[in-house]
């Protein structure tokens, strides 16, 4: 639920604390920036392989929520906040990958897209409830980060207690080898369902941040069947989860790579046809941001499900970690730039940004054969 709780409240602050748009950024910003330091760690001294990852969760689940909770409690100024986002960032590399790893542990190959498909939907919703609380609430800023702290130690004592790796992968690594994070990119499998990971985050978090702007900015904004947190909550959160069952779904069904490719099409037309929907009406803008919130989200689960059956078994929780590290650091990128380029050119084009990373993600995946390779056994 932390990843983009800031999103949801960064229209208070800046009122309340009188920040730019250029500061406020860095409150999502600095959260990503933590979650890369926090998965290179993790990765580079293989934690999610050599240690109980249940533990590992639980654990950074837990400091997560509580830097939010001292968040909410004590800071009032950019300082203080862009500090705790960075090590609340830092923390959730412990959640997100370790999870996956987790998910995939107790999921058999025909059945293990389905699984991870609900586990993301679940990232999904949590990620948009900030949106929901605020929305019909109308609780203070302060509140809303109360409400996702608590949220966040139920799941961590939830980890603790009734969590355990499952049976389908090697829940410790045999020895400590740091350089899988950075060998595994000379292997064809891991490689290409690394680059379409990377196309795909190129647009997410990018479009989770700036659509509620994107809305306000519409012409039609004002009109939406609901407010512009609702409409997030309903296009980000409900269309997501959907987008992600159906992407699970699909991965079993058609195969990883056909599944993933599709979703990324969908979403890569919805950057491109974005200047059209800002000018729509507000019954066909809100249908458009449901589509996209589905099909951005769908493909998700399909590359972390791919990389785990990809990967040498026993780093699986290393290279899952390393994937999200360099995929989340791609997203401060877009995150700053789609800003920069809606006051250069107006919201209307903004998304435009966005569109290469679907597309560059649709090409590396299309290059993976139907059935992946198998995992290597060995490492050196």
């Amino acid at each position: 639920m932390d990843f983009l709780i800031t999103s949801a409240v960064v229209p208070t602050l800046r009122q309340e604390w009188g920040i730019s748009l250029t500061a406020a950024v860095w409150l999502t910003g600095s959260v990503q920036l933590g979650f890369v330091v926090g998965a290179v760690g993790s990765a580079v001294l293989n934690l999610p392989d050599r240690i109980r990852p249940h533990l590992v969760l639980a654990a950074s689940a837990a400091a997560a929520a509580l830097c939010t909770l001292v968040f909410a409690l004590v800071v009032s100024s950019m300082a203080g906040a862009i500090g705790l986002r960075f090590l609340t960032g830092v923390f959730l590399a412990g959640v997100y990958p370790v999870g996956i790893k987790l998910m995939a542990s107790w999921s058999e190959s025909s059945a293990r897209g389905r699984a991870v498909g609900i586990l993301v939907a679940a990232l999904t919703l949590g990620s948009a409830l900030p949106h929901l609380i605020s929305g019909i609430a109308g609780l203070p800023w302060r509140a809303v980060l109360l409400a996702a702290a608590g949220l966040g130690l139920l799941g961590a004592l939830t980890a603790l207690a009734l969590v355990r790796p499952g049976p389908y992968l090697s829940a410790s690594a045999p020895t400590r080898y740091p350089q899988y994070a950075v060998t595994m990119f000379r292997e064809r499998g891991p490689r290409l369902t690394n680059l379409g990971y990377f196309g795909h985050m190129w647009e997410l978090y990018a479009l989770w941040t700036w659509l509620p702007a994107f809305l306000l900015a519409a012409p039609s904004g004002s009109g939406l069947p609901a407010s512009a947190e609702i409409t997030m909550f309903l296009a980000m959160g409900v269309a997501g989860v959907i987008g992600c069952l159906l992407g699970g779904w699909g991965a079993d069904r058609f195969g990883r790579p056909p599944t993933a490719v599709a979703a990324l099409a969908v979403s890569g037309l919805c950057c491109v046809l974005s200047p059209l929907a800002f000018h729509a009406g507000p019954t066909v803008l809100f249908v458009f941001c449901a589509i996209w919130g589905a099909a951005v989200i769908a493909d998700s689960g399909v590359f972390s499900t791919l990389l785990s059956e990809v990967a040498d078994i026993r780093f699986v929780g290393t290279a899952l970690t390393a994937q999200t590290a360099i995929g989340f650091g791609l997203t401060t990128v877009s995150i700053q730039l789609v800003p920069v380029l809606a006051e250069t050119v107006g919201w209307q084009y903004s998304f435009l940004l966005l569109a290469p990373g679907p597309a560059l993600g649709a090409l590396a995946m299309s290059a993976i054969s139907r059935r992946p390779a198998a995992a290597t056994t060995g490492a050196t």
